[in-house]
């Protein structure tokens, strides 16, 4: 068990990920797959974001949700580590960032661990397999597309691969997640295609980081607080 860093905890509070123990768990990602709960989900989410719509609020979840399946690639990435905890360890509360009510993800620092060589893309294919489930259960709420879901896991990611990429004693790691990712092999326990490649084209992230390559439109301009997406592509 690899002990966390002040710029790892550093990043990870950025993304709104933290490791201390919330003071009102709302609730945990187990309470997200069992159907029964979805319903009062919705209706939390529609609370917290006061968003128009019920696409716009589990739009906002996926991005806070996404933030958090970031860092997990981030961390794999820059430090060969995943966080390898429970569902019921990974726990949603309500936070206030930059005047707007938001979620933060509270996770169990312990339950990080590295990973080898041998098993990395095994690891990187749990992971987007992780999502897939998520966001499955998501589309239960609501009418929204899954490439709304993926989009917004992706805009996080890519920016974290630039930046690694621009480090050359950082970039290998991540050149070689990057050609996972864009493989399909990682994807083959519930897709035939790489919904990473179909995002970036199979370009460096350097092309593409300031550039509008969504395809969906991710519903901030309807959660009160929160702006139009700069890159939107229903501009």
């Amino acid at each position: 068990m690899p002990a966390l860093t002040y710029d790892q905890l550093r990043v990870l509070n950025s993304y709104g990920v933290f490791t201390e123990n919330p003071d009102r768990p709302l609730f945990t990602l187990e309470n997200l797959h069992k159907d029964f709960y979805l319903t009062d989900f919705r209706n939390l989410m529609m609370g917290i974001t006061q968003a128009s719509t019920e696409t716009a609020a589990i739009s906002h979840f996926s991005r806070r949700y996404g933030m958090f399946m970031a860092m997990q690639f981030y961390m794999l990435s820059m430090y060969d580590e995943i966080w390898d905890g429970k569902k019921v360890d990974v726990r949603f509360s309500m936070i206030n960032e930059f005047g707007v009510n938001t979620l933060g993800t509270f996770i169990t620092p312990n339950d990080y661990r590295y990973v080898e060589d041998n098993e990395r893309e095994y690891v990187i294919s749990k992971l987007l397999y992780q999502c897939h489930e998520v966001f499955l259960q998501l589309r239960k709420t609501t009418s929204i597309s899954p490439l709304i879901l993926w989009e917004n896991l992706f805009g996080y990611m890519l920016w974290n691969y630039y930046e690694q990429l621009e480090n050359p004693l950082l970039a290998d790691r991540a050149f070689e997640d990057l050609e996972i990712l864009e493989g399909t092999k990682a994807w083959q326990l519930f897709s035939n295609k790489s919904w990473f490649y179909q995002y970036t084209g199979g370009k460096n992230p350097a092309q593409i980081v300031n550039k509008p390559i969504r395809k969906s439109c991710c519903f901030s301009k309807d959660v009160p607080g929160l702006m139009q997406c700069e890159f939107c592509p229903m501009k």
